[in-house]
Parts: structure tokens; sequence; C-alpha cells
């Protein structure tokens, strides 16, 4: 494999009006969150509102090669972990509406108690080229948050099935299962990408979380009646923990070509022939309540997660990751003043029922 691309601060490329777009970013997505909170009367996230199952874990580092070992990678050693598995809107639909799974992880206790997030989607790219795209997107969804719940359940039955005949013939499309098509697998057999770059230490890579026990991998392609319960993903998710963990190997592909494996274009695929994902740790997750009802609702309104929730040998890269910032910030905001519950970063997994 080439030699890995060195991290530069010059890597990124600022646009002139980041500043602008950021602004209505933050507005667009608050937008959905006063929404919902007006429907509700509970503040949401703008977007993963919905949460499946809060689990807890260890992340195993194990002796990895020079290049691997950075950052939190670098070291020997175990560290806890959550776990928090969720679908992609920010109103909270009934699991018929089937759209891209999200999985959360918040690294705890590292080097004066800061924490490392990992935000994660199950599908290997984001879904526009960049901020602007992505806005414009994102206006289309906030114009339809909370309207005509119905209309977009049997929205989502048509859009399961374009997607399913699409993917028959060897494609898939980001946008259909963005809408409502996608296919209801089980969130527990599904890989989880970061999808646009960060950081690693001395260089950059892109992360991805994939199952490896067998109870998990068993659960790929396992479809989940969700024409009947609202909450049939938490309910599959309730009841694998009840009985069995898992385990994921978390893995990096380091940037070894600027031109084939860019950092400002958000959704260009990295090939893998040229540099492939290794894996530089493991998440091991013990049988445990993935949703206990008394503390679980609690737990997920006083964690937030963001990728700049991070050290710095894992910095955010890239005009979406940077734009990220003030939103998720903004977001936490408004659900840490409606619901008045404080979001300080735990520093122990003892803290989380606190």
């Amino acid at each position: 494999m080439p030699a890995p691309v060195p991290y530069s601060p010059d890597l990124e490329q600022i646009e002139d009006d980041e500043a602008e777009v950021a602004r209505d970013l933050v507005e667009t997505l608050l937008k959905i969150s006063r929404k919902t909170h007006e429907d509700s009367g509970h503040g949401w996230r703008s977007v993963h509102a919905k949460s499946h199952g809060l689990v807890t874990g260890k992340l195993h580092v194990p002796d990895n090669a020079p290049d691997l070992a950075q950052g939190l990678f670098a070291q020997v050693g175990t560290h806890d972990v959550v776990l928090r598995f969720s679908s992609t809107p920010g109103d909270v639909l009934p699991d018929s509406v089937s759209t891209p799974r999200g999985l959360a992880v918040k690294v705890l206790g590292l080097d004066g108690g800061a924490t490392q997030d990992f935000v994660m989607v199950n599908g290997p790219t984001f879904q526009a080229p960049n901020a602007k795209a992505f806005l414009a997107n994102l206006k289309l969804l906030a114009a339809t948050t909370d309207k005509a719940e119905g209309a977009k359940v049997a929205a989502s039955a048509v859009l399961r099935a374009t997607e399913g005949a699409l993917e028959a013939v060897g494609g898939k499309s980001t946008t259909l299962r963005a809408l409502g098509g996608e296919p209801p697998h089980h969130p527990l057999g599904e890989t989880y990408f970061a999808q646009v770059p960060i950081r690693y230490g001395d260089y950059v890579a892109k992360f991805r979380i994939v199952p490896v026990a067998p109870e998990l991998t068993a659960r790929k392609g396992e479809k989940i009646d969700i024409t009947h319960d609202p909450l049939a993903l938490r309910t599959a998710m309730v009841a694998h923990f009840a009985e069995q963990g898992g385990m994921w190997e978390i893995q990096v592909q380091l940037c070894t070509d600027l031109e084939t494996m860019p950092i400002e274009k958000a959704n260009a695929v990295w090939p893998e022939e040229e540099s492939p994902f290794v894996t530089v740790a493991t998440l091991v997750v013990p049988p445990q309540s993935a949703w206990p009802e008394e503390t679980s609702q609690m737990m997920d309104d006083k964690l937030s997660f963001s990728p700049w929730h991070h050290i710095e040998a894992h910095r955010p890269l890239g005009q979406i990751m940077r734009l990220r910032r003030p939103a998720y910030e903004a977001s936490s905001r408004f659900r840490r003043n409606e619901n008045d519950q404080p979001l300080a970063e735990p520093t122990d997994v003892s803290e989380l029922n606190a």
C-alpha cells in the first residue's frame, strides 16, 4: 500500500460563504426541533431523534502497527463506551417509515476526562457532495417534519419496494433510502460508516464499524416486521441484548492519494483497492437491558453525540464536518433548554444514571 498522506491543516479548503451556509443550516435544523417540540412538548435532536437502543461496553485497543498506532489507538488499553442506535430523521416516526440506521459511539475516560465520539450511518458515503447540496435536501425534509404521518408510512412502503427492485439488479439509491426506502433490516447486522474524513494522528482516515460476532453477522439482512409495532426496531434490539451481546471491529481506511481520496468531497468513495480498511480496535458489548424504561429516556436526553467531542488526534475534517459543529451545538442547546436537562459529557459509565 502507498504511504499515507501526512495530516496538515492545509488539507482543508474553507469556502468564502461557509459562515452563511452554516447559519442557514443551523436555522433549518432548529426549525425541525421547534416543530417536533411544538407537537410533543419534548426537545428532540434535530437529526437522529429516535433511539432504538442504548448500551454500554468496552473498547479494546491491541498492539497496532506504527502507521495505525495513532491517537486513541496508539496504546494498548481498554476504555468504557456508550453505543446509541437510532434512525436519521428529526421527527419521531413509527418504524414503518423506514430510514437509514445510525450508530453513535462515545469513548469515555480519555486523558483529562475527554471523550471521543464517532457518529455513523449504515451507508459508506454522505448523501451530498457539499454543504450547499446537503442544505437543499435538509430544507425539503424540514418542510415535511411531522406532516402527514400516514402518507409517510404509505410512501415508505412504496419506496422500500422500489429500492428492493433496484437492489435485486445490483443497484442502490441513497436518496430512496433517506426518504423512507431503507430495507427493514435488523440494525445489529449493519456495518456503520463515519462517511467523511477524520484526522488519524499523523494521517487522515475514514472510519467504519463492522459486526464480527456470529450472533451479529447472523443478523445481516435479517428482516424485521415493521408494519405492526411502531417500536419494532427497539423491540428487536431489546430482545437481542436481553440474551446476547456482540462484538464489532473498528476499522480505518488511511488516505493515500488526495486525488482519489478527497477531503472536501463528502460523497466520494475512497477506493479500497488503493487503501483497504484495517482493524485497529474491537467493541465488546455484554448482554444487558438495551432500553430500561425507567432510565433510558433520561439517559438519552442527557447524552449528546457529536464528531466535535474529540481529542485533537481525531479532529473532524472537511466542510460537512466543519458545519456540523455549530449545528450540533445549537441542537444540544435547544434540547438542554427545553428539557431542563444538563448535557454534560460523562467521564464514567456510572454517571449515566446519576
